[in-house]
């Protein structure tokens, strides 16, 4: 049975999911910062999943970074898995533009999160519910 990382919990806010992915906005209003974890037990690599699954992740983080980067205008996508600190499998995708706090470092470890207020979650989920198909299930009680 799938168990999210109690980490990834924590830090983040859950959006819905796709086929595959339990989609996550990371509590931090300094970026738009998704992050796409796979349902799947006890996986901490890419490679770890079967080949349907392996493309079914990459399909589901091509069309994510392409709808945010036109959906909040950014100037680069960041699309990365670490798993340093959270080894559950997780990608990050995170829009990225020239006048962000980081810019152009990584946003790992460069300031305090700064939470979202309850408004701009509204805004985001909003944002999405325009460009997300009919494949992507918004978690329940979403604005």
């Amino acid at each position: 049975m799938f168990t999210l990382d109690s980490r990834l919990q924590q830090d983040c806010l859950l959006v819905g999911d796709f086929p595959l992915c339990r989609l996550l906005l990371m509590n931090d209003a300094s970026y738009p910062w998704f992050i796409l974890v796979p349902r799947r037990e006890e996986v901490s690599e890419i490679f770890q999943l079967d080949g349907a699954d392996q493309r079914q992740l990459w399909q589901e983080t091509s069309l994510l970074a392409e709808t945010l980067k036109d959906t909040f205008a950014a100037d680069k996508m960041n699309v990365a898995t670490l798993g340093n600190v959270v080894s559950q499998l997780h990608m990050h995708v995170i829009v990225r533009r020239r006048d962000d706090a980081a810019w152009p470092a990584p946003v790992w470890g460069r300031q305090p999160a700064r939470p979202y207020e309850d408004a701009q979650i509204r805004q985001i989920i909003d944002k999405l519910r325009l460009v997300l198909t009919e494949d992507f299930q918004f978690a329940g009680g979403l604005a």
